[in-house]
């Protein structure tokens, strides 16, 4: 494993990074908060597009650069400075979803709208808690020509802004083994129902039900054999879309450290700028610790399953530490930074609610440890 980067990965996260300060500022972070907000940032969205940064992962014959999902993690990294809007981050792993198990037809159908950004999209394919947990929250009936989707999925995200959501169910056939299928689905319509939900970081999130929710035979994901979805392909979407949110778990980290150091050179106490006080250093000495190590972590799993692989115990790994991370980073950073950290002008509440969030999707720190625990054969 070499995570020495070229000089177009550098490159790459140089042009990410600038086009991110441009065009998502935390002006734009705070108007998305506000209540009625539907998420979306149509400026940002059309410059990602134009980058061709929503293109960086997949096959050039659907419009891609064919790079690879690595690269896709050095952008995210730059996201998370950013606190880019969540709707970027749940159509980019849609598009992995469709990449990796869908066929030509599907592939062809969505992901060229996607490299140009004329398709906004999400996914509810794992326990919204527990990523690791793939069992379907739905229900598939046969019926001509399609499938009745019917049950309830929590904490969706972006699910009443986009254009399309992968959901597995499992389904129901006379005399057949009981199976799991993927449906792309089109929110809206008979049998749909969306309730927003109030989440600590004011994103968008919604509790989805579907009461014989239509989808036809043409979007449906059955398998390279007609015989459902494969478990080991579930769980490297699953631990793909984890490594990604880690490493945009770094960029946020690094965000706050940086403030953080600025504002204890300029912020005096008895005449002297507080980071020349050795309590202060030893803090930030030990976050910067802390984000080194969840830098490595999120980059090996990222870089595995960027080549394929399922790396639960670099996921899970990477999970711990970048969890850890992260709300420490925040924690430290506002009480370095005393009662400015905690007033609400100020920016530093965007990335520590940001933190918390991300936290919590896909699992705890506890949780990731359970992970690792099955994967040392230890539970």
């Amino acid at each position: 494993m070499d995570l020495t980067h070229s000089a177009e990965q550098l490159e790459l996260g140089a042009v990410a990074r600038s086009l991110f300060t441009r065009e998502c500022p935390t002006s734009l972070v705070r108007r998305l908060r506000e209540p009625g907000s539907d998420g979306l940032a149509p400026t940002l969205w059309q410059a990602l597009a134009s980058a061709g940064i929503f293109g960086i992962p997949f096959e050039e014959k659907y419009g891609g650069a064919g790079a690879g999902q690595y690269e896709l993690g050095l952008v995210f990294e730059q996201a998370g400075r950013a606190l880019c809007p969540t709707i970027v981050y749940s159509t980019m792993v849609f598009g992995l979803g469709v990449a990796r198990l869908g066929g030509d037809q599907l592939k062809s159908r969505y992901l060229p709208d996607l490299v140009e950004g004329r398709l906004r999209a999400s996914h509810a394919t794992w326990n919204p808690s527990n990523a690791a947990d793939l069992r379907p929250r739905l229900s598939a009936l046969r019926v001509a020509d399609g499938w009745l989707l019917s049950g309830r999925l929590l904490f969706v995200q972006n699910a009443q802004a986009v254009d399309v959501l992968m959901v597995t169910a499992r389904t129901s056939v006379h005399r057949e083994p009981q199976r799991t299928y993927g449906f792309l689905i089109q929110p809206g319509g008979a049998g749909w129902l969306a309730r927003a939900l109030m989440t600590i970081a004011h994103d968008q999130q919604s509790e989805v039900v579907l009461s014989d929710y239509f989808v036809a035979d043409d979007a449906v994901l059955t398998g390279p054999d007609g015989t459902g979805l494969a478990e080991g392909d579930l769980a490297w979407l699953a631990n793909s879309a984890i490594a990604l949110q880690c490493m945009e778990m770094v960029g946020g980290t690094a965000a706050v450290i940086e403030q953080t150091v600025a504002y204890t050179k300029v912020r005096e106490q008895f005449g002297r700028p507080i980071g020349s006080f050795q309590a202060v250093q030893h803090l930030v000495a030990d976050m910067r610790i802390a984000l080194d190590a969840a830098r490595l972590t999120a980059t090996q799993a990222a870089w595995w399953t960027g080549r394929g692989e399922i790396a639960n115990r670099a996921v899970a790994i990477a999970k711990m530490k970048c969890n850890e991370a992260y709300k420490w980073a925040t924690l430290n950073c506002h009480q370095l930074q005393g009662g400015m950290g905690y007033v609400l002008d100020t920016d530093l509440h965007l990335w520590s609610s940001r933190a918390k969030l991300t936290e919590l999707q896909g699992g705890t720190t506890d949780t990731a440890a359970l992970w690792l625990e099955r994967e040392s054969g230890l539970i």
